[in-house]
């Protein structure tokens, strides 16, 4: 048996496929295990309250003394939003990209976990060995600067992993991708390739971020006479770079609003990502010292979440800002899946104060297009294509593109999170299952909310709870008060006094039956009161709350 797992490699994806979100994979070959990433997603509508979802790690926990560390491709939350989590149960080292490791020590410091984590730059080209693996930076392109594809080295071949790209030969900031390097590696023999699918439905090349700075340039020159505010993502610095080269030129001063803008912005000058000309940025407090029509804002809430900068002045419940007619709004990014409604309302909100709101032709994807997929698979030339970063439809899109290319059907792998992909140059299959799934971080409470809570939580949203208070005597059960009963989002109590008045009566009846035949067991009593209380209410109402007894026992 031994010697059929000897020289096998095996890729587990512990997150990240069937949704765009939650990025995590583990590369093991023999006694040595690197993980790939290790991002967060957000929470779906249906998971009340809850702030995150992040992966469960029982499979690295359980290989603890294999894991040698992470290798994170890019700055995105999706990739690294999960670390300070995950480091808290295992400490490993990180190795990434300048401005990518610059991102992750500001949460490492939030969660002071700075000083107990091994941290090692790596440049582009640069590789690393990890126990058994050598694993190789390649420069890409992607909507935040430092983003790298990697070439794992194993004993059992070759397999690139293209992170998040898109091919720019014009980007704003540093080099093209490194498409030689890819046709280098292709050359020497590749094993597998796991590349971006976000995009993989779309057709043609996904435009150059340089396209963005000239709809900007326009923007300005057409809007001379007021305010703008542009909201999109805190961490794309090329953007801001873009928004600060127009305000520059045209005379304006721009503020950063939104904390994780702030944040990634001040990181990003510092390492020398972000070149800002003197004099150009100003502090929020000082924006009353110019003409509106001097002003730039670059804030967060391109995706309408409510907490942030631009939902808060839509809504006039921000400290600094107010929207005024005469504002020209831009949104500078595409709405994520499952986000339309909230960025449609603050539209709506918007342009009912008389601002101006723009959202065409003011983004670009960060993401590769099916032509350029087609581009690093023709340089790659890979022996198996595993389509990563997806839901189902987006993997299979890129499935097809690699089939396309001439790479056949049975060495094409859409496979789920938590399928153990075994592969060599003979052959590839999936031999197993490792447990996988989503921890609930709520508040500060990390996987205390499951399935069970989420589902009570569920419960009380659709139809409210109904608490029955009642005080009997110790040894003798006689009924001193009560059943008195409160109900909190089931129906207005003022208006259905009739409907509350009779449910304590049929409570009541069903109390005294109890009571008369001596049953002391006070589980049986409050069971009795649940079901009287339930089965009157479904008659009257055809709604199903969640009923709570209460008994108090006095000593009289």
């Amino acid at each position: 048996m031994k010697k059929e797992k000897k020289g096998k490699l095996r890729i587990i994806p512990l997150g990240g496929l069937e949704q765009i979100g939650m990025n995590i994979t583990a590369f093991e070959y023999e006694d040595s295990i690197v993980v790939v990433d290790c991002g967060l997603a957000f929470p779906e509508d249906d998971m009340l309250g809850i702030d995150l979802v992040i992966p469960d790690v029982t499979y690295l926990k359980d290989n603890a003394s294999k894991v040698k560390g992470f290798v994170i491709t890019h700055g995105h939350e999706d990739h690294i939003g999960a670390l300070p989590y995950v480091l808290k149960e295992i400490n490993l080292p990180i190795y990434t990209t300048k401005l990518t490791m610059g991102i992750i020590e500001n949460k490492l410091k939030e969660h002071n976990l700075l000083r107990s984590t091994r941290r090692k730059v790596v440049q582009h080209g640069q590789s690393i060995n990890l126990g058994k693996f050598r694993i190789e930076f390649i420069k890409t392109n992607h909507s935040i600067q430092d983003a790298s594809a990697l070439a794992i080295y194993s004993p059992a071949g070759v397999v690139v992993h293209t992170g998040d790209f898109k091919v720019d030969y014009t980007p704003v900031f540093g080099d093209a991708i490194d498409l030689q390097r890819f046709a280098e590696i292709g050359k020497k023999g590749v094993l597998a390739l796991m590349s971006d699918s976000t995009n993989a439905e779309r057709k043609g090349f996904t435009q150059s971020e340089r396209t963005v700075g000239i709809t900007f340039d326009h923007i300005f020159a057409e809007h001379q006479n007021t305010r703008l505010i542009i909201a999109t993502f805190a961490s794309n610095v090329d953007r801001v770079q873009q928004i600060i080269n127009s305000a520059y030129k045209y005379h304006r001063k721009v503020v950063v609003e939104g904390r994780s803008m702030v944040n990634i912005i001040s990181t990003a000058s510092e390492l020398g990502y972000l070149n800002v000309p003197e004099n150009t940025l100003i502090e929020i407090d000082e924006m009353k010292n110019y003409p509106p029509e001097k002003m730039v804002l670059i804030t967060t809430g391109s995706q309408g979440e409510s907490m942030a900068a631009l939902s808060r002045m839509a809504a006039d419940v921000h400290r600094k800002v107010t929207i005024q007619p005469n504002d020209t709004i831009i949104f500078s990014s595409n709405p994520i899946p499952g986000n339309e409604k909230s960025v449609s309302r603050v539209i709506n909100e918007l342009s009912a104060k008389g601002a101006e709101v723009i959202f065409q032709d003011t983004h670009v994807s960060g993401h590769a297009c099916q032509e350029e997929l087609k581009l690093i698979y023709s340089l790659v030339k890979p022996k198996y294509a595993i389509p990563v970063h997806g839901e189902y439809r987006h993997l299979k899109a890129n499935a097809e593109v690699a089939k396309s290319l001439g790479i056949p059907k049975q060495n094409v792998f859409i496979i789920q999170s938590g399928d153990v992909l075994e592969l060599d140059d003979e052959s590839a299959k999936v031999v197993d299952k490792v447990h996988t799934g989503a921890v609930l971080v709520d508040g500060l409470g990390v996987g205390d909310v499951g399935n069970i809570v989420l589902r009570d939580r569920q419960h009380l949203a659709e139809d409210g709870i109904i608490i029955v208070v009642l005080t009997l005597e110790r040894r003798t059960n006689r009924l001193l008060a009560g059943p008195d009963i409160v109900s909190r989002g089931f129906v207005y109590v003022r208006e259905s006094e009739q409907l509350m008045e009779d449910a304590r009566k049929a409570v009541s009846d069903a109390l005294d039956k109890c009571l008369s035949g001596r049953h002391t067991d006070w589980n049986k009593i409050k069971l009795t009161i649940r079901d009287a209380m339930n089965d009157y209410i479904w008659k009257k109402t055809k709604r199903r709350p969640m009923v709570i007894p209460i008994i108090m026992d006095v000593d009289v």
